[in-house]
């Protein structure tokens, strides 16, 4: 499914927990920022940290590695934030919360009326549960938002894909490309990756972009690392601002 309107929401989903959505998140913002726009990072539920300005929190991070962000306050990216390093719906009850999805969906209301992109990443994998009756997968289709997915480079990675693919599909949502992060500190072998985006294009349709590798330093980002994204943005229609 693609949505139009003037101003474009993303939704960064990942095929599982730690694959590198908070690292994507990052290189959009850089990317969006190269073109002149105005984007927005937003992290609706953060688990697994005491607060939105922890520094091992996925806003912390971003807003640490964005210079315009740096002197700004994490807490407007991060909404919902929770102790236990668990799936939002019992980090939530865990810490004597409950979840409103209508606030998210207003805070991205508002931002959407400022900022193009708002650039959103999902907690953990697209099956996690949010509240009692949602899934992660759930809210994009409420935001709507179009998909971005991000999986790992290696191996197990066309089985979590192909799986992720068929959970966005079969409620009607279709990603706009896909991204393979590589994090090894010695790097996946060539053609084993290779591989990987040949057999979950062939057996989705859906185009893999690009592979990003391992980022040392998120302080200095290479130039080489954005053109995954202009080839994403092409890859889908909604994605061009």
């Amino acid at each position: 499914m693609s949505f139009q309107s003037e101003h474009r929401r993303l939704y960064v989903a990942g095929t599982d927990t730690g694959v590198g959505k908070t690292g994507v998140c990052l290189l959009l913002m850089h990317h969006f920022l190269a073109q002149g726009h105005n984007p927005f990072y937003l992290k609706p539920f953060q688990t697994g940290v005491q607060s939105p300005r922890d520094p091992d929190g996925d806003a912390a991070f971003v807003y640490r590695h964005v210079e315009h962000l740096q002197a700004n306050d994490p807490s407007e990216s991060s909404p919902y934030c929770f102790p236990q390093a668990k799936a939002p719906l019992f980090a939530a009850r865990n810490a004597g919360m409950s979840i409103d999805l209508h606030r998210i969906e207003a805070i991205v209301e508002e931002k959407s009326r400022t900022y193009s992109p708002v650039i959103m990443e999902g907690a953990g994998g697209l099956l996690v549960p949010v509240t009692e009756d949602m899934l992660g997968v759930d809210l994009i289709f409420c935001l709507q938002a179009e998909t971005i997915l991000v999986a790992r480079a290696g191996i197990g990675t066309i089985n979590h894909t192909l799986l992720s693919i068929e959970a966005l599909t079969c409620r009607g949502l279709k990603p706009s490309g896909i991204v393979f992060v590589d994090r090894s500190p010695e790097g996946m072998p060539r053609d084993l990756v290779e591989e990987n985006v040949q057999a979950v294009e062939a057996f989705s349709g859906i185009r893999v972009c690009g592979v990003i590798d391992r980022i040392a330093d998120f302080s200095r980002i290479h130039p080489r690392h954005l053109p995954v994204f202009d080839q994403l943005l092409h890859a889908g229609r909604g994605l061009s601002l």
